[in-house]
C-alpha cells in the first residue's frame, strides 16, 4: 500500500519543538535546512506546502538560559517573543538558499473563531501559496491569553489544514509514528501503519505529553487527525529525523502512521463551526431532540432542551449534549443563555408569550449546527 501523500497537492507540515530545537538545546540549523531542502523539492514538483513550526518558546528559553519551561503566561509570552526572532530568521535563511520567499503568519484562536477574520486568513494563505511563498505559521504566543490558546501546534496545524482545505497533514515528531502502546515503556508495542482518522480506538492507544520542551503528546496528534479529516485531509504521523521523509512520503513510500480521512467531507462553514475551540455553554437534549439532530437532520427546538449551562449571548457557540453528557453537536444559539433557560421544554409557539418577541422558532437552526 502506498503513502497517503502520493496524490496530495496541498500539504500542511507541522514540526515539533524537540525537532526544531534539538531537544531544547537551541535551533537545529541542519534539521531546519534539511526540511527547507525537502519542501523546495516538493515545490518544484508543483506541490504547495504550508509549514506550522513550533520552537519559539523553546528557542527563547535557550536564549534566556531557562532550563525549565515556565508556566506563567507572561514568562511564556516573553520567551516566545525572544525565540520567534531567531526561529523566523533561521527559516528565512534556509529557504532563501532555494530562492524561495517565506512569510511569517502568527494566529490566535480569535483569528479563526471570528468568521470574517477566518475568511481573511484563508484568503491570505491561499494568496501566499499562489505567489510561491512558503507560509511559516505559529501561534501568536506573545499576545494570546490562557483562555483562548490553541494549546499546541498539532491543533493549530489541523485547523490550518481545514482553513485552506489541504489534501494532507504531516505531523513530524520525535517518534516513528503511532504505536499500540508507549514504545518507551512497552517493548511489545507495534507501529500502527494504517488506521482511520477519528477511530476511538486510536485515542485509547495515545499517551500524554512526551517531551520536556513541547506541549503536545500523541493524543493531540490523534485528535488533530480527526479534526483535519473533516475537510477530507489525510494525516501522516512520522519521524522528523527520518532522512528525506517528506520527499519519500510524496514519492509513495510508506513511513510512519497513515490515518485516512473518511470519504465524506464537512462543508466549509460547518468545519468552521466544528473547529471553534471555545464553547460558551451547553444545552442538554432529551432523547427525541437528540434523535432529531443526529438521525433526522432537524433543527434544535426549545421543547427538546432539558437544561442550559454557561453564559452565552445570541450568536455564540454552544455544545449540544445527550442525556448521558456526550457532546453530539455544536451550533450558534439564536437566544442567550438567560432566554434559553426561560423557553426550554416549551413549544416554539410559546416563545413570544414568554420572551415578548421571537427571534427564530429554533434554538439552533440546522444550517448553523454541525454534528460531532
Amino acid at each position: 500500500m502506498k503513502s497517503l501523500l502520493t496524490n496530495a497537492r496541498t500539504i500542511v507540515v507541522k514540526v515539533g519543538s524537540s525537532l526544531v530545537t534539538n531537544d531544547g538545546r537551541g535551533l537545529d540549523q541542519a534539521a531546519i535546512a534539511a526540511w527547507a531542502d525537502q519542501i523546495a523539492r516538493l515545490r518544484h514538483g508543483e506541490r504547495r506546502v504550508v509549514l506550522v513550526s513550533s520552537g519559539a518558546v523553546a528557542e527563547g528559553m535557550q536564549r534566556l538560559g531557562w532550563a525549565k519551561r515556565p508556566t506563567a503566561i507572561n514568562e511564556l509570552q516573553a520567551a516566545a517573543a525572544v525565540g520567534q526572532m531567531g526561529l523566523v530568521q533561521m527559516y528565512e535563511s534556509c529557504f532563501s538558499r532555494h530562492k524561495l520567499h517565506t512569510a511569517q503568519v502568527l494566529l490566535t484562536h480569535d483569528d479563526l473563531a471570528d468568521r470574517k477574520r477566518y475568511l481573511n486568513a484563508r484568503s491570505t494563505l491561499r494568496t501566499l501559496l499562489d505567489l510561491n511563498v512558503i507560509p511559516i505559521i505559529n501561534e501568536n504566543d506573545t499576545v494570546v491569553t490562557d483562555e483562548i490558546r490553541f494549546g499546541d501546534n498539532d491543533t493549530l496545524a489541523s485547523l490550518v489544514a481545514n482553513l485552506i482545505e489541504a489534501d494532507a497533514l504531516v505531523i513530524l515528531t520525535d517518534q516513528q509514528g503511532l504505536y499500540s502502546a508507549d514504545p518507551r515503556k512497552d517493548p511489545k508495542a507495534t507501529l500502527i501503519q494504517h488506521a482511520t482518522a477519528g477511530d476511538p480506538a486510536l485515542e485509547q492507544m495515545a499517551g500524554g505529553a512526551g517531551s520536556l520542551v513541547g506541549t503536545g503528546g500523541m493524543l493531540t496528534k490523534i485528535l488533530a487527525a480527526r479534526r483535519a479529516a473533516r475537510s477530507g485531509a489525510h494525516t501522516v504521523i512520522a519521524s522528523g529525523r527520518e532522512p528525506d521523509v517528506l520527499v519519500r512520503l510524496t514519492n509513495g513510500e510508506l513511513i510512519g502512521s497513515h490515518l485516512r480521512a473518511p470519504e465524506m467531507k464537512t462543508t466549509a462553514r460547518k468545519q468552521w463551526l466544528a473547529d471553534h475551540l471555545q464553547v460558551r455553554g451547553t444545552l442538554t437534549l432529551d432523547s427525541g431532540a437528540a434523535k432529531a439532530l443526529t438521525l433526522d437532520g432537524k433543527s434544535l427546538l426549545p421543547i427538546g432542551v432539558t437544561a442550559v449551562m454557561g453564559e452565552f449571548e445570541r450568536g455564540e457557540l454552544v455544545a449540544c449534549l445527550d442525556l448521558h453528557g456526550h457532546q453530539i453537536a455544536r451550533g450558534l444559539a439564536n437566544y442567550s443563555a438567560i432566554e434559553a433557560a426561560r423557553i426550554l421544554k416549551k413549544s416554539s409557539g410559546e416563545i413570544a408569550q414568554i420572551l415578548g418577541y421571537v427571534a427564530e422558532p429554533e434554538l439552533i437552526h440546522r444550517d448553523n449546527l454541525v454534528l460531532l
